[in-house]
């Protein structure tokens, strides 16, 4: 009697499986038959695997149908600035649209992007979506709607001036319209919320240096969306957390950066110089960086440059909040952007009882954890104002 119902729990499972291959096949067949059928009646179909997979797709997005046609904000019709990168993957475009609020899904958007064929067709560039706009709509734009565009390299340790005027110079933004909306600040990241009192609302430090394509003729806030969101996307959450294990916000490490990063000549000195400034910092020294009376000073008109080496009484004439011989701790802000080898040095400073470095006039500088030692440094590579 067991045998009889062995054998009949056996044949009754047989016959579910062949019955759900037979479903699934004949709905492949009927779904390959009625999109080859809509799109182009006259072609035959052969039946390949590719085919088969492509129609098991379309039975998902069909099953899907209303997570595609419906956008992710239908009441949302602002434009926003979306930027695809050189090299990046559809897996990629998909998880940074969903992370803007463009789409519900990125792996649906995959799928419908590899259903149409469309991963070729989607090429790098600067393109302008909506999240009132639905999956298809998306796929489409960053086919075939990518705006005239041209290619800007911002350096490491450039004030936003200098950002300004390059951008001015390749008919990006104008001038005076970029500075105006940067000084005027932005509250809609994040990392843009831990300012200090006093601190001013400005996006200095924040316009991160890296190889942009930035659209023709565009908008001060198109442009800084893209420099915000570069930003957001190259310092990640984790790095950002080492913050706290140095004992300052994100913004005070990003202030203290742009230090370094105007300091530094040889990038292995970057974590040294972070901890002398952070040694100073803890020992309640004045951390006298002639970068921040660089940046106090401004434009010379003489020498047609914003950075000018500090002389020796300027360091007390100086009247700014940013000169750091005569102001206590940190500036009140970053006096450039600097890059990411810079904010890791500050995040992990080399540890050393060092409390001053000395230039040495090629680049390099001779550090000292005594000012007897560091007097000698000075004799040997010659008289400057110490640090």
């Amino acid at each position: 009697m067991r045998a009889l119902l062995r054998m009949l729990l056996r044949f009754i499972t047989l016959v579910l499986a062949l019955s759900i291959v037979v479903f699934v096949l004949a709905g492949s067949f009927w779904y390959v038959w009625q999109d080859a059928h809509g799109r182009a009646p006259q072609i035959s179909y052969t039946l390949t695997v590719k085919k088969l997979e492509q129609a098991g797709v379309g039975l998902y997005l069909r099953y899907r149908g209303e997570d595609v046609s419906q956008p992710a904000n239908a009441g949302d019709s602002r434009e926003l600035t979306f930027v695809v990168r050189s090299g990046e993957a559809v897996k990629t475009i998909a998880e940074n649209l969903e992370r803007a609020g463009l789409i519900r899904d990125a792996g649906l958007f995959g799928w419908l992007v590899r259903y149409w064929g469309a991963d070729g067709d989607i090429q790098a560039g600067v393109y302008v979506l909506k999240p009132s706009m639905t999956m298809e709509e998306i796929m489409r734009q960053l086919q075939h709607g990518r705006l005239s565009a041209v290619m800007v390299t911002i350096p490491e340790g450039w004030r936003a001036e200098e950002v300004a005027a390059l951008l001015e110079k390749v008919n990006v933004v104008s001038a005076a319209e970029f500075m105006a909306a940067m000084e005027q600040g932005r509250s809609d990241y994040p990392f843009l919320g831990e300012r200090p009192p006093g601190a001013p609302t400005s996006l200095e430090g924040f316009l991160f240096p890296d190889t942009y394509q930035f659209p023709q003729q565009t908008t001060p806030d198109r442009v800084l969306d893209i420099m915000l969101d570069n930003w957001d996307r190259r310092i990640p959450p984790e790095l950002r957390a080492e913050a706290a294990t140095q004992h300052v916000t994100l913004y005070e490490a990003v202030t203290l950066a742009s230090i370094v990063e105007r300091e530094a000549v040889i990038p292995d000195e970057r974590p040294i110089i972070a901890g002398v400034y952070m040694n100073r910092l803890t020992n309640g020294m004045y951390l006298q960086a002639d970068p921040t009376v660089q940046y106090a000073k401004g434009y010379n008109e003489t020498t047609k440059r914003w950075w000018n080496p500090m002389r020796q009484e300027e360091a007390l004439s100086v009247d700014s909040p940013y000169n750091t011989f005569i102001n206590p701790g940190l500036p009140p802000g970053p006096i450039c952007s600097p890059g990411l080898a810079a904010i890791r040095a500050v995040l992990s400073p080399t540890a050393s009882d060092y409390l001053f470095f000395f230039s040495k006039g090629d680049g390099s500088h001779a550090f000292a954890a005594t000012y007897e030692e560091h007097l000698h440094n000075m004799e040997l590579y010659g008289s400057k104002t110490s640090r």
